[in-house]
């Protein structure tokens, strides 16, 4: 993503004195870029000790909502909206994409949730995450990869949408109504509107307005460069909010490790087998195995948050998956290329 956001940048400084082509923000931009996974695991650490030193987290848990938007606003802020139409063209990704994420990842989520169907804050954790495709780190980890990871940008606010509409039915059905009878739709429809609405929509006329608008064009640009401290912030927030309930009882959790783990392994395998049929090339093969793998739960803890006292362990549950799935990505960087290679 780096690479996409700052050709134009560069392109735009050759013709100015050498001084000025080396501003302090694009140079503090490439350089988080760089070194963004070691980054998120420092911040992910430093969120963790915090959590200890302080457990009562009630007022930085506050600050969630607002560092996601704001996130998810600069995410949505590099998609290509005037250009969208070409993203959906190509309907073979697409459509592999969608399968992937909202008819094989049920099926295994289904699977991988009956190890904590007898809890049922475990179990609405577990698939409050794990049926959620992210949207803004994938783009990142599978550029990293060698992945087409333009089309995951073109394609996330149709992945957000649908996950969103979709969550409560595949709850029902998995979960069950017993299970699922404590939770609001509310949160939900406040999901969608803060979190994914209000952003699109205002990342949308941002870029109309940049068009337009010198002044806006640079400032479009400079939140983009923004994109790494704000995922730092996200993951410092969330895990140093989230640590102390991990840590007042993490016996439960723990046991959770190995069914994260299980879906990584499961949806590589299956991702590629989803590629290969599709016959989609390696870039984009490899995009679509980092879609499937790699889950929303930055944006799902809201929806934890807001459960019932008796169901406020979900949000931890959605924690050790982001901390697995983090620790895993390396990993995956090395690994997928390999299973798909050019």
């Amino acid at each position: 993503m780096a690479t996409a956001l700052h050709a134009d940048d560069r392109g735009a400084h050759l013709h100015r004195p050498r001084s000025a082509q080396v501003s302090a923000a694009p140079v503090f931009a490439t350089w988080t870029e760089r070194h963004q996974v070691a980054l998120y695991l420092m911040t992910i650490g430093i969120g963790i000790a915090l959590g200890f030193v302080r457990p009562d987290t009630h007022q930085i848990e506050i600050a969630i909502n607002p560092a996601i938007a704001a996130l998810l606003f600069v995410t949505f802020l590099g998609v290509p909206f005037a250009e969208l139409a070409r993203g959906f063209r190509d309907v073979r990704f697409l459509a592999a994409l969608l399968v992937l994420n909202f008819v094989v990842v049920p099926v295994v989520a289904f699977g991988l949730s009956r190890f904590v169907a007898h809890h049922d804050a475990l179990l609405l954790g577990v698939l409050l995450v794990l049926l959620t495709p992210c949207i803004d780190y994938v783009i990142v980890f599978a550029a990293a990869a060698g992945g087409a990871h333009e089309r995951l940008l073109a394609a996330a606010p149709l992945l957000m949408v649908l996950q969103l509409l979709l969550l409560p039915l595949y709850l029902l059905i998995i979960a069950g109504p017993t299970a699922t009878e404590s939770v609001e739709p509310g949160p939900f429809v406040e999901a969608l509107v803060l979190l994914i609405l209000i952003p699109l929509g205002a990342a949308a006329l941002t870029q109309w307005v940049a068009r337009r608008t010198r002044a806006v064009a640079v400032m479009s640009t400079r939140a983009q460069h923004a994109m790494v401290p704000l995922m730092m912030a996200v993951l410092f927030i969330v895990v140093a909010s989230q640590t102390p309930k991990i840590a007042s009882d993490p016996q439960p959790l723990a046991s959770l490790v190995p069914i994260y783990v299980a879906f990584l392994a499961i949806m590589a395998i299956l991702g590629v087998v989803t590629a290969r049929v599709a016959q989609l090339d390696a870039p984009r093969g490899r995009a679509l195995v980092f879609s499937g793998a790699t889950r929303n739960s930055l944006v799902v803890l809201p929806l934890a948050l807001a459960l019932p006292v008796d169901l406020r362990l979900a949000a931890a549950v959605i924690v050790t998956q982001t901390l697995v799935e983090l620790l895993a990505m390396p990993v995956y960087v090395r690994l997928v290329p390999r299973l798909l290679p050019v």
